[in-house]
C-alpha cells in the first residue's frame, strides 16, 4: 500500500510502480485530494483511493483522525504486505494497527511536526546522505537523490516537442512562486514581494534575458496571471530541462532543475540538506536567502552564454557518483514485503 501526498512523490514512485507491477505485485495508492496530484495519477494511469486534503493547520491535525480511520478501512479490505510512504503518519500510525512493517523514503528535514507523528510507529526511514539530521536506529541513508528516481537519463528522455507545444522562445526561464502552506513552510520566507509592482520590477529584470515563465500556487495578482501559462503536468520536466535558468521558492522544481543540468536558484531562508550538497559538492543550485542577490546571480547567469555547458559537466560528475534510486526502493520493498523486519 502506497501513500502518496504530494504532486513529487507521484513523480518518486512512478517509475517503482512500473517497476513492482511488471515483478507481478499488486499496488493500491492512498492519496490525499490536491488537484495537482489527482490530475498525475489519472494522466499515468494509476488506479488510487482519495483521501481528504486539509489546508489549515487545524485542519491537518483534525486529518491525522479522519485519513487514518480511511486509510485503515481500506488497508483491512486490501491486507498490504507492506505500507510504503514518503513518511507519512497515516501510513505509519496504520501500518501498526495491522500488523505490518512501514517504510518512508523522505528528503525533507524541515517536515518536523510530521517526522514527529510519523518516526515512533515507522520501521525504517529512508534518506540520502545528504540529509543533515540524524534520526536515529531508524534511520539509514542512500548514496542518491529521490529526484533521480523519475529525472536519471535512464527514465528520462527530454522531449523538444513541448518548446513548440506551447509556443515558447528558445530562450526562456521559469520562475516559481510558492504558496508557503505547508506544514513545513511555518517559518519560511522566499522572494516576500509585498505589491504587486514589486513583482513586476522583478520580473521586467529577469525578462531582459528571455521570456518568463511564471509558475506560481496563488493567483491573486493580474501579473501572475499575465505570466502564466497553462500545461499538461507530464510536460513540465521537458520544459524545465530546456529552460536557460530556474529561479524560484520551490526546493522540489530547484533540485528538478539542477539534476537536469539547468542553472538553478533556490530562495528561501529554509535549507534542504539535498540542495545543500548539489551547491557546495556539484556547484549546480545556488541557496540564496535575499531575493535581491538572487536576481544579480540570475543576471550572471544569464549573462553567460557557456554556462549550460558547465552545468552539462558537473551533472554528469553528479550522475556517475549516485546510484541507481528506482533499483534501490524496488529491492528494499520487495526485501522487507519478504522478509519483514528481523
Amino acid at each position: 500500500m502506497l501513500d502518496i501526498g504530494h504532486p513529487k512523490d507521484v513523480n518518486l514512485f512512478k517509475n517503482v510502480i512500473l517497476r513492482l507491477q511488471e515483478k507481478g505485485h499488486e499496488i493500491q495508492i492512498f492519496a490525499r485530494a490536491k488537484e495537482n496530484t489527482r490530475k498525475m495519477l489519472a494522466e499515468y494511469g494509476f488506479d488510487y483511493k482519495l483521501s481528504r486534503h486539509y489546508r489549515s493547520m487545524s485542519g491537518k491535525a483534525f486529518g491525522i483522525l479522519v485519513n487514518d480511520i480511511l486509510l485503515y478501512k481500506h488497508a483491512r479490505k486490501f491486507r498490504p504486505d507492506i505500507f510504503v510512504s514518503p513518511g507519512s503518519p497515516y501510513s505509519a500510525h496504520v501500518s501498526r494497527l495491522i500488523g505490518k512493517p512501514h517504510i518512508a523514503f523522505s528528503d525533507t528535514e524541515i517536515a518536523g511536526i510530521v517526522t514527529k507523528l510519523t518516526l515512533p510507529f515507522t520501521d525504517k526511514i529512508y534518506t540520502s546522505t545528504s540529509f543533515y539530521l540524524d534520526l536515529g536506529p531508524k534511520h539509514e541513508k542512500f548514496d542518491g537523490y529521490c529526484e533521480l528516481a523519475y529525472l536519471h537519463p535512464k527514465y528520462f528522455t527530454p522531449k523538444k516537442e513541448a518548446i513548440r507545444k506551447y509556443h515558447l522562445k528558445e530562450n526562456y526561464i521559469i520562475l516559481r512562486l510558492s504558496a508557503l502552506a505547508s506544514n513545513h513552510d511555518l517559518h519560511a520566507t522566499g522572494f516576500g514581494f509585498k505589491t504587486e509592482e514589486e513583482l513586476k520590477k522583478y520580473l521586467h529584470e529577469i525578462g531582459k534575458y528571455g521570456q518568463i515563465i511564471l509558475f506560481s500556487e496563488t493567483s491573486h495578482w493580474q501579473t501572475i496571471t499575465d505570466y502564466q501559462i497553462e500545461i499538461d503536468s507530464r510536460d513540465l520536466h521537458d520544459l524545465l530541462y530546456y529552460s536557460k535558468l530556474y529561479i524560484g521558492e520551490g526546493a522540489s522544481m530547484a533540485s528538478e532543475a539542477a539534476i537536469l543540468g539547468v542553472p538553478s536558484i533556490y530562495v528561501s531562508n529554509t535549507q534542504r540538506g539535498y540542495l545543500n550538497e548539489l551547491e557546495q559538492k556539484y556547484g549546480l543550485v545556488y541557496n540564496i536567502i535575499e531575493r535581491d542577490i538572487a536576481l544579480k546571480k540570475a543576471i550572471d547567469i544569464l549573462g553567460n552564454e557557456k554556462i549550460r555547458d558547465e552545468w552539462s559537466f558537473r551533472r554528469e560528475t553528479m550522475l556517475r557518483e549516485k546510484i541507481d534510486v528506482v533499483c534501490f526502493i524496488v529491492d528494499t520493498i520487495e526485501k522487507y514485503a519478504k522478509e519483514g523486519f528481523q
